[in-house]
């Protein structure tokens, strides 16, 4: 098996290529665009050959395209590539060496790579999220105008009765009518576009029984559901429940030696997007839901100011929680201790059809206070 390092730019890609025993065979530099990279790897690498390369913008067209040619194809996770960005000497031509290094002694961080539908779906979850931003910014420029000129806004500002409102507003001045006018307008376009994008999303999601499994949890609506199915793809490449709490970043650092165990702040791996939207969920779900909502309880304990601690604590048991029932096919069911009526039959069921009653649940085990702090 020969290992080849790829340093992958836009208009150049550096290559080193690696023997069984470690040793260099090739060295190149290739001024090729990206379609051309397999064609030319066919012809230059000796086969059998894998090849490793850092995963950036566009890693799952290149992994594609490496898979077709290579024997094993590694996309190299940026954020854990220690070996290359805490060197001092750091050039394209060091960089893919370290990387057929690293692969010649399977230490390469790898990433997940999906597929390309998942792959499409979750960038058009990240692009509504982008068009969320910008209809952010426009609203606070909008009630930013409105403060420069000692006007108070109406508390239903967004509706069509606060915005025939704010239509009426700076009549006598041509200049700031203008400004009006044109963020009025953009408001609208934008609008419509974050229509257009959740009615793609919504095709792209129906077909999918991970989002309707996942609806069933109180709290958690559409773009939740449909988020949370996108980037966790295959429940069952999750050997536990933890580790897809560390996937999403709901893990806190953590520095050990010895007899010293120190917890940091969360470590934020993995979509932001998923975190934030889980955050929103997680007050509805605590609202909702009687099983939620004690589990909330028992991590604020009381304590008004370990709330922002607890609703933190409480998105990851929802992650923990959506990860079991994709793993499962089981729906969402309440602890029929903490619920005002009888559990239904139909919380027993799976989208795949009826399954046996489980067992009497166990005691809530406690919370361990010293994990609960970072979150």
């Amino acid at each position: 098996m020969y290992y080849v390092g790829l340093d992958i730019h836009q208009r150049s890609t550096s290559v080193e290529i690696l023997d069984c025993n470690g040793k260099l065979v090739k060295r190149a530099e290739w001024k090729l665009p990206w379609p051309q990279l397999a064609q030319q790897l066919r012809q230059q690498a000796p086969a059998p050959f894998a090849v490793c390369f850092e995963a950036s913008c566009g890693y799952g067209y290149l992994y594609e395209q490496f898979s077709s040619v290579a024997q094993q194809v590694k996309a190299a996770h940026p954020g854990s590539l220690r070996l290359i960005y805490k060197s001092k000497r750091k050039n394209n031509r060091v960089d893919a060496g370290k990387l057929a290094r690293l692969l010649y002694l399977d230490a390469v961080p790898s990433v997940y790579v999906p597929g390309k539908e998942t792959r499409l779906w979750r960038q058009t979850i990240e692009f509504r999220q982008s068009l969320l931003i910008r209809l952010v910014a426009l609203k606070n420029q909008i009630r930013a105008s409105l403060r420069e000129r000692g006007i108070a806004a109406p508390s239903g500002l967004w509706t069509v009765k606060g915005m025939s409102w704010f239509k009426t507003q700076g009549e006598n001045d041509d200049a700031w009518a203008l400004r009006r006018d044109l963020l009025i307008e953009e408001l609208a376009e934008l609008k419509k576009k974050i229509k257009r994008v959740e009615l793609q999303l919504r095709k792209m999601s129906d077909p999918r029984p991970g989002t309707a499994l996942l609806k069933t949890i109180p709290g958690i609506g559409p773009r939740t559901a449909e988020a949370l199915v996108a980037y966790i793809d295959n429940a069952n490449r999750f050997s536990s429940v933890r580790k897809a709490g560390s996937y999403f970043g709901w893990d806190p650092c953590q520095d050990a030696s010895a007899d010293k165990n120190r917890l940091g702040q969360l470590t934020r791996n993995g979509p932001p997007t998923v975190r934030k939207l889980l955050c929103e969920a997680a007050w509805q779900s605590v609202r909702r839901s009687p099983t939620v909502k004690a589990f909330y309880d028992r991590v604020t304990r009381n304590d008004p100011d370990r709330k922002k601690i607890a609703i933190v604590a409480t998105a990851h048991y929802l992650t923990r929680v959506a990860v079991s029932m994709l793993k499962s096919g089981e729906v969402w069911r309440e602890d029929p201790r903490l619920a005002n009526s009888p559990e239904p039959d139909v919380a027993h069921q799976t989208l795949g059809g009826s399954a046996p009653k489980p067992p009497p649940r166990k005691p809530l085990p406690p919370v361990d206070g010293s994990r609960e702090q970072q979150h």
